[in-house]
């Protein structure tokens, strides 16, 4: 008799309730066997850094930045803040899939919270180079979160800890705009089409990584929050330059980044942080019998 195969496809039903084969702990664990004692549970948490001209600036302010060799796959720099270690993250990579990697890293590590900070494109006239928009939510445009959580249209960052950068952002003058990002992975295949369409539903910004450092956040039961600078426009496109402005709000967002997560403080104590498993990867390392 012949056994019924499964129809092939590229993503099984109910794939983000699926345990995983491979858990991040594996990482913590490697780390540690080339760093004895290798933690993050220390810091106030780690600012995703997507700009290389931010990253320098960073290092410039910061000299005595320690850089930690092999912690991750990106370039992890400790260093301290208001009394307060955090880590700077940068060499990512653009885009969901390698920013989800770098936090599932992080928090194996024992990370308490993340900001992550870039530059996205408007998707309507009125925001410009320089402006400023906190994450309120990401649509789901990016193929990472599917494996993390149930089918839905957005991905959310944690409040308590995108409050914390709206305050901060006002605490240093800064003006800033909050609203939905569409978070996608092919840069250039976004069309005006869909830039009206999402903007029509009041989604002010297009961008990589969002929705994917929502997603791992949301499962990994870690506090994670976004905001970018608006570097161009995907309607009445003209040519990308490099504008002080942009340069500016960058140099904005770090210093509120940097205040939140060390004004933030610790995780509630039943979040499951640094363990590498949500509950239902728990549940299912269980022994069996």
């Amino acid at each position: 008799m012949t056994r019924h195969r499964p129809a092939l496809r590229t993503a099984l039903p109910g794939k983000h309730r699926l345990p995983s084969a491979i858990d991040p702990a594996e990482h913590a664990f490697y780390v540690r066997t080339r760093h004895t004692g290798a933690t993050l549970t220390h810091l106030a948490g780690a600012v995703l850094v997507h700009q290389n001209s931010l990253l320098r600036h960073a290092l410039a302010a910061h000299p005595d930045a320690q850089l930690l060799t092999g912690w991750s796959s990106a370039d992890l720099h400790l260093l301290r803040h208001r009394d307060h270690d955090v880590a700077l993250c940068s060499g990512i990579g653009a885009g969901a899939p390698a920013t989800a990697l770098v936090i599932e890293q992080l928090t194996a590590l024992g990370v308490p919270a993340i900001v992550s900070i870039g530059t996205a494109a408007s998707l309507i006239p009125t925001l410009g180079p320089g402006d400023i928009v906190l994450c309120e939510k990401a649509l789901r445009g990016e193929g990472t979160s599917g494996h993390y959580l149930r089918p839905s249209l957005f991905a959310h960052p944690e409040p308590q800890l995108t409050t914390a950068l709206s305050s901060e952002l006002s605490a240093i003058g800064a003006t800033w705009s909050t609203g939905p990002s569409w978070t996608t992975d092919a840069l250039y295949r976004e069309s005006t089409t869909e830039a009206v369409l999402y903007a029509g539903h009041g989604i002010l910004t297009v961008e990589m990584e969002a929705a994917g450092a929502f997603a791992v956040g949301q499962r990994r039961h870690l506090p994670v929050a976004a905001a970018f600078a608006i570097a161009d426009c995907l309607v009445n496109r003209a040519p990308r330059t490099d504008s002080p402005h942009t340069g500016n709000a960058l140099r904005q967002l770090l210093t509120a980044a940097l205040n939140a997560l060390t004004a933030h403080g610790p995780p509630p104590d039943n979040a499951p942080i640094g363990t590498g498993m949500d509950d239902h990867d728990r549940e299912q390392a269980k022994p069996r019998g």
